[in-house]
């Protein structure tokens, strides 16, 4: 059973910055697409960034794109997401998520989900 485990959110003044971790276990996870997904209080999930566990290749939300990395470390099989130059519309509660299918921005394509890890950035 896949297991998604988010960590490393918190309080950060704007500017700041965090890093995300997922660990993910359970499967091999050569073939997956992994991502991040945001929710903010009374909005709707949106797409952060995504990556392709094999090759590595990246997609990111407009709103975050200079600003925040998504990585994967294969010996650790953890997803990071890298978030520098906070804003206080970062605030959200941040998600994990993995699927075997080609990457994707679209959340209802994800299968697996972690339970979240809340990021507040601070004006």
């Amino acid at each position: 059973q896949v297991q998604l485990v988010e960590s490393g959110g918190g309080l950060v003044q704007a500017g700041g910055s965090l890093r995300l971790s997922c660990a993910a276990s359970g499967r091999t996870f050569s073939s997956y697409s992994m991502g991040w997904f945001r929710q903010a209080p009374g909005k709707e999930r949106e797409f952060v960034a995504a990556i392709r566990w094999s090759g590595g290749s990246t997609v990111y939300a407009d709103s975050v794109k200079g600003r925040f990395t998504i990585s994967r470390d294969n010996a650790n099989n953890t997803v990071y997401l890298q978030m520098n130059s906070l804003k206080p519309e970062d605030t959200a509660v941040y998600y994990c998520t993995a699927d075997p299918s080609r990457l994707t921005t679209i959340a209802t394509r994800y299968t697996y989900w972690g339970q979240g890890t809340q990021v507040t950035v601070s004006s």
